[in-house]
């Protein structure tokens, strides 16, 4: 039997490592799914219950994994619904490939069925590299070039390829005129600045008295020697939401996250700084960054596109951030713990005070806040997290401390609704001897979680470790959009737009042959979580949670709650709850002393 283009894509991508593909059947890709019959499926074809839930799979496949995520759809609508991870993946910086069919060449540019211009489509999201495979011989390049382009670049790639030429004989470049071999593999290599550039940047955080640091996903790797400068510079360090596994929250000064889902401690970390260093991170939100003429700054970046962006950076060190530090701290001068350092450790310290009590005032049924914070202890110690987008990302930001070999993320840039569901189900396939949780809103669940449910019990069986743990905050709010309506725009909550229908979540998991239990009391909270966690299959929590609490920013004082909740009793139908959670929520922070746990005040 000859090899097919399509036998030969399949084998490119073994020779690549590639175990799994995310992706959902059509007949633009048929003959590639017959090439994954004869192949007896390796790599393995992962059934998602849609293609965009397939992209977001890959997603979390590849941020849990540091491997590329691969994921495939056929032409013309499958191609379509993957772009909405695609682009997850391009502003989140992960690498990931994506292979779609198109129509036959001879149909081309005839209005044939589901015939759609994807060069044009995928030119912004696949914008580094994005080719049609028109020829056998054009193949292993265009394979090889997608692979590493999306490795060394963190970006997503695309390989578009005709259904006809996916059944056209396999045969390899040859040593001709315009024929282009290649190669497999990517080299790993860690790039460091100059030694000028360096020194230059010594000097800058030297001259400083009251440092901070700001670290995101590119620091990931390079966590000892973060603490190392941190320890020498006498520095706090503040995390943007995707690094918020890359430094431990039990460490002192680490400040926590950043930004409108971030902590107070942090806010008041670069309010209060003379000297910035920003390693691996492009946070976008420079109103949470120090004045413009407040400090003098160190930015550290592996990619050169993305270096002196956010801030007027004094000094842009392109390199890898291991690399980069370890090339820094023996030009930096050690500097004593002194006010500084203490000021930032009490204020964290103080700050997860106020997380807990905040956890512990009543709300009506549930209090999300608690819902969250309940689970930080029961975290196991090699866990996987993902948070949806909307407020349950609040309350992931604010309540769990990360620590140890736990790893988590969600949609940092795109911010888009849906991936936390698909995305520990792509990392239960990266990591499948682990356990993994997802902290999901109802809007997100009606939107696309419940259905990749299904996904989950299809594949339950192959995991090592059974424990994947759906938690939905149940409030029949799209809350976030309604925080946002209020605190941006002095509006009312727009309930046509905003109320959503109440499902029964668990019922409908355990109807799949999943665990599920409903909890409405603030008592069976833990009891839920202990349950979910010792399950031995995916299991569904639905909490029924108050869409009163609200996400207060940091930065917000007592006055604007006030001045925000006198503004909402002129037309908001929830004015009277949100007046009362939010007084409650915020004078947690004016209280002296803390709660112990027989909940009396302790100083």
């Amino acid at each position: 039997m000859s090899t097919k283009v399509s036998d030969h894509l399949l084998q490119r991508l073994r020779e690549w490592e590639v175990e799994h593909v995310f992706a959902y059947p059509g007949d633009g890709i048929n003959e590639l799914l017959a090439a994954w019959e004869r192949a007896d499926n390796t790599p393995r074809f992962v059934q998602a219950r849609h293609e965009e839930m397939a992209a977001f799979e890959a997603v979390g496949y590849a941020k849990f994994s540091g491997k590329a995520g691969v994921c495939a759809a056929t032409s013309g609508p499958g191609a379509i619904h993957l772009l909405n991870g695609l682009y997850d993946a391009k502003l989140d910086h992960v690498p990931v490939v994506a292979i779609v069919g198109q129509t036959n060449r001879s149909a081309m540019g005839g209005s044939y069925q589901q015939e759609v211009d994807l060069m044009s489509l995928y030119k912004d999201v696949a914008s580094d590299f994005c080719e049609m495979v028109t020829v056998p011989e054009q193949l292993p390049n265009v394979l090889d070039r997608a692979m590493r382009t999306a490795l060394s670049r963190r970006t997503v790639t695309a390989l578009i390829i005709p259904a006809d030429v996916q059944e056209l004989d396999y045969s390899p470049p040859k040593h001709a005129f315009k024929m282009v071999p290649s190669s497999l593999g990517i080299a790993q290599y860690a790039p460091v600045p100059a030694q000028e550039e360096v020194a230059r940047a010594a000097e800058v955080l030297n001259a400083g008295e009251k440092v901070a640091i700001l670290i995101g996903q590119g620091a990931r790797g390079a966590r000892e020697e973060v603490e190392a400068v941190a320890d020498a510079l006498g520095a706090g360090v503040a995390k943007a939401l995707l690094g918020k596994d890359a430094l431990s929250d039990e460490l002192p000064y680490v400040t926590g996250a950043i930004g409108l889902l971030g902590t107070r401690p942090s806010y008041e970390l670069m309010q209060g700084c003379d000297t910035l260093l920003v390693i691996g991170s492009s946070f976008p939100y420079t109103q949470f960054m120090p004045e413009l003429d407040q400090a003098r700054a160190v930015q550290i970046d592996i990619d050169p596109h993305m270096i002196g962006l956010r801030y007027p950076f004094e000094v842009n060190l392109v390199g890898d951030a291991g690399a980069t530090l370890r090339a820094l701290l023996p030009q930096l001068k050690r500097k004593k713990h002194g006010a500084w350092r203490k000021k930032i450790e009490k204020d964290s310290a103080r700050w997860w005070q106020v997380m807990e009590r905040r956890a512990a005032v009543d709300a009506d049924p549930l209090n999300p806040e608690y819902v969250v914070h309940a689970l930080d202890a029961l975290l196991p110690d090699d866990v996987i997290l993902a948070a949806d987008s909307g407020s349950a990302a609040n309350w992931y930001a604010r309540h769990l401390r990360l620590r140890g070999a736990m790893r988590g993320s969600l949609s940092g840039t795109l911010a888009t609704m849906g991936p936390g569901v698909p995305y520990v189900i792509g990392a239960k396939f990266a990591h499948p001897e682990r356990p993994a949780v997802a902290i999901v809103g109802d809007g997100a669940m009606q939107m696309n979680g419940m259905a990749e449910l299904i996904t989950a019990a299809k594949y339950r069986k192959d995991w090592q470790d059974p424990r994947l743990v759906f938690a939905v905050l149940n409030n029949q709010d799209l809350n976030q959009v309604t925080w946002e309506m209020r605190a941006m725009s002095g509006a009312p909550e727009f309930r046509v737009s905003q109320s959503i229908p109440d499902v029964p979540y668990a019922d409908f998991a355990r109807s799949i042959g999943l665990g599920g239990v409903r909890v409405e009391k603030t008592d069976d909270v833990i009891p839920a979580w202990r349950e979910a966690l010792g399950a031995d299959r995916p299991f569904v929590i639905d909490f029924r949670t108050d869409p009163d609490v609200p996400p207060i920013p940091p930065h917000a004082d007592l006055d604007q709650i006030e001045a925000a909740a006198t503004a909402l009793l002129k037309g908001d139908p929830d004015a009277a709850g949100v007046v009362r959670q939010g007084f409650k929520a915020k004078v947690q922070e004016m209280l002296p002393g803390h709660r112990r746990r027989d909940g009396k005040e302790g100083g």
